[in-house]
Formats: structure tokens, sequence, C-alpha cells
């Protein structure tokens, strides 16, 4: 017969772990991802001709920060922000290659499958509130903070043509590239997805 105390305590048991916050963040690696296989393949798109105006940014996140000041906080440490939170010191490492700053200047934010390939894959038919939310979304592996030019080298390619050239992060990399191109119902082309494919089989 189980005593009704120890009934007690299980239930005890049950009550805190059903309990815990909902808001801790796994890790991308350790979640249930979608793979390649998930992604409509189509080819890509780019009438009407895509226009970055079409995809608003930067959106105030919190007081006077907005999605930039937002990212570089997060993705930073001992970040020291200005009335308007501007970063005026901090320490960030960009993820792409390894390379540290100090200074927020050196840093953009990227997303990681740009609006561009966004526009040509899909976006092209959404409205512009929703190409909006894509272009400053906090919540999807979208946004990262990283070296400028490195950044500006990548442009709007897909991973048929680039990848990070830090090789301990292309698999982080690709994850996030699947996870948003999944939840934003983006297609791939056919080299895309190869190229995903073969990325994500040898992680």
């Amino acid at each position: 017969m189980v005593h009704f105390s120890a009934f007690i305590g299980l239930a005890a048991a049950f009550s805190s772990v059903f309990a815990a916050p909902l808001s801790v963040r796994v890790p991308l690696s350790a979640r249930a991802l979608p793979t390649p296989v998930s992604l409509t393949v189509e080819a890509e798109s780019n009438s009407p001709a895509y226009d970055r105006d079409l995809f608003p940014t930067w959106d105030t996140i919190s007081g006077t920060c907005n999605t930039r000041e937002t990212v570089l906080k997060r993705d930073g440490t001992n970040v020291v922000v200005d009335s308007a939170c501007a970063a005026t010191s901090g320490n960030w490492v960009s993820p792409y290659d390894g390379v540290a700053t100090t200074l927020a200047s050196d840093l953009d934010i990227d997303h990681v499958v740009p609006l561009k390939e966004a526009w040509v894959s899909g976006a092209r038919d959404w409205t512009t509130a929703q190409r909006e939310s894509f272009a400053n979304d906090l919540t999807r592996p979208q946004l990262v903070a990283v070296t400028d030019n490195l950044n500006q080298s990548k442009g709007d390619k897909d991973p048929a043509e680039f990848v990070p050239p830090l090789a301990s992060y292309v698999c982080t990399y690709i994850r996030a590239w699947i996870h948003v191109k999944h939840y934003y119902d983006l297609s791939v082309d056919s080299t895309e997805k190869a190229a995903l494919t073969s990325y994500i089989n040898a992680c």
C-alpha cells in the first residue's frame, strides 16, 4: 500500500517539474528541428523586383533601444549604452569568423536568411507588416551580430554560395537557416537544398 505522505511527495515532485519556466532557451542543436526535406523546392522569383525598403528596420523594441541595439546588447558582454541606447563600449566575438572587437561600429546585424533571399523565396507575397516582422525577428535564430565586412561579403547569398568561415559554426548556421525558412514557409531552390542537405548530413 502506498502511504498518503509518499503520494503527496510524488505529486509535489511532478508539480515542480511542470511548474518550471517555459522561457528557458534550449540550444538550437538540441531541438527537434526541421530538415531540408521539409522545405518546399521552387525556382526563385524576383518579380516584382526586390526593394530593401519593403522590409522596414529597425523597430523600437524597448525604451529607446531598436532591434540592432537589442542584438548588440544580447550578443555582447559588458555592453554599456548611452541614453539613446547606442553601445559606447563592450566586448563582442563574431560567431561567423571568431573575430573579437570592442567597437560596435565594427559589427553588422546579419539576417541569417537575407532579406532579398526571403523576397525571392516567397516574401514578395507578404504584406509589408509581415516583412517588417521578419526583418526584426528576435525570436527565431535570424539576427546575429557579425563582423561588418564579412556580412557585406555574404550579401544575399544562400548556403550554396556562402557559409561562415569558422568551421565550428557552420552546423549552427545551417540549422538556423533551415529553421527560419521552415518557420516562415519560404521555399528553397534545388541547388540550395542540395547544399543544405550536404551540410546537415555532415553535422
